[in-house]
């Protein structure tokens, strides 16, 4: 399973946030602090305030902070909210299709992936990442 680089986007936005939960962040120093694209940004943050995850303030001191706590912010949840398809190879136009067991495994595979996902908050990667950085591991 691989998820598409809006997703990484959206995720690392919120990871930033929720190490933050007291500050408002601008979308620039989200971008410096990752070395990604200023206008991505923009786009992926704007959905997710869409979603509800975050909100804005405007002006001058204005920025983004997470719009409810990290423990009620669903990984699973965020991951479909941000992914477009999770299809891993076109069934829908193959000829082998209907005699093929393929995508009967691919479903139960995408299942287990977003079961993990499921169980798991925010809060629960922020704790992850301080204790990687506690005993300096590199993030995988």
């Amino acid at each position: 399973m691989r998820l598409t680089r809006y997703t990484d986007y959206a995720m690392r936005v919120l990871l930033y946030l929720g190490a933050k939960p007291d500050a408002l962040c601008s979308i620039a120093e989200i971008a410096r602090a990752y070395g990604i694209s200023q206008n991505h940004l923009m786009k992926v943050v704007n959905d997710l305030g869409r979603a509800g995850y975050v909100t804005s303030a405007r002006g001058r001191f204005g920025g983004v902070r997470l719009a409810r706590p990290a423990a009620e912010i669903n990984v699973g949840e965020v991951v479909r909210r941000m992914e477009d398809d999770f299809a891993l190879v076109d069934c829908a136009t193959c000829i082998l299709a209907p005699g093929c067991g393929l995508a009967c495994v691919l479903a139960e595979a995408l299942a287990a992936f977003m079961a993990v996902l499921d169980r798991h908050s925010l809060a629960d990667l922020l704790a992850k990442r301080e204790l990687a950085d506690a005993f300096g591991l590199q993030p995988a």
